[in-house]
């Protein structure tokens, strides 16, 4: 008889532990499938802006041309770039070089709101410089972004939602953020990723002066 009720114990006891695992698991993963649509959905509208952004650089690029060959300067270093997959595109102008890339978006990521839930979004990131060249002879993630970040002239992240604003963060105005409205945003990004780049120059080297803006 002991044993039966001993028996009958245990078995309430699995059904509480059970029950008790099926609920937080359960949370767990109302949490994360919700993390994973925010990202699917981000991940679909950065891809759309590096699309605008590959168009708006043609556009851009056919402008310069016409620009320094009235001007009389060759224009055969004045060109645009990118890949098969469309994840990253270079823009050459005369003696600079600008990348974007979207490959920096590893898994769901957020930026941090004062007071709001995270904002979860995805990233296009500007950086100095061939993107190839800067990522040659890694494929390791964290070095990727590491390289990513020391090169970072400015990002742009784009949320789930597309009646939100995009989020534009400078690296040398301390990130400060500037918000761009859906239709707007690729334009405006590279616009100013190039004027912050191309208006500004290179001091002959003379300890710690490397570079300045006009």
């Amino acid at each position: 008889m002991t044993s039966g009720y001993e028996s009958f114990d245990n078995t309430e006891l699995n059904f509480r532990r059970d029950a008790l695992i099926q609920e937080r698991v359960g949370l767990v993963s109302t949490h994360m499938y919700k993390q994973f649509l925010d990202y699917q959905n981000a991940t679909i509208n950065t891809a759309e802006v590096f699309g605008e952004i590959i168009q708006d650089l043609k556009s851009i690029v056919d402008s310069l041309k016409k620009s320094f060959s009235s001007r009389g300067i060759t224009t055969q270093n004045i060109y645009v770039d990118y890949d098969p997959q469309k994840t990253i595109v270079t823009i050459n102008i005369l003696w600079h070089t600008i990348s974007l890339t979207t490959r920096c978006n590893f898994e769901p990521q957020a930026l941090y709101r004062e007071q709001q839930p995270p904002l979860f979004c995805g990233r296009i990131m500007a950086i100095k410089g061939n993107y190839n060249d800067i990522m040659k002879g890694t494929d390791d993630k964290s070095e990727c972004m590491k390289r990513l970040l020391d090169n970072e002239i400015a990002s742009l992240y784009i949320p789930a939602d597309k009646m939100q604003n995009s989020i534009f963060k400078i690296k040398h105005l301390s990130n400060r953020e500037f918000f761009l409205n859906s239709q707007d945003s690729a334009k405006e990004f590279v616009l100013k990723v190039i004027e912050i780049v191309c208006g500004g120059g290179v001091y002959h080297e003379e300890g710690s002066r490397k570079s300045f803006n006009i």
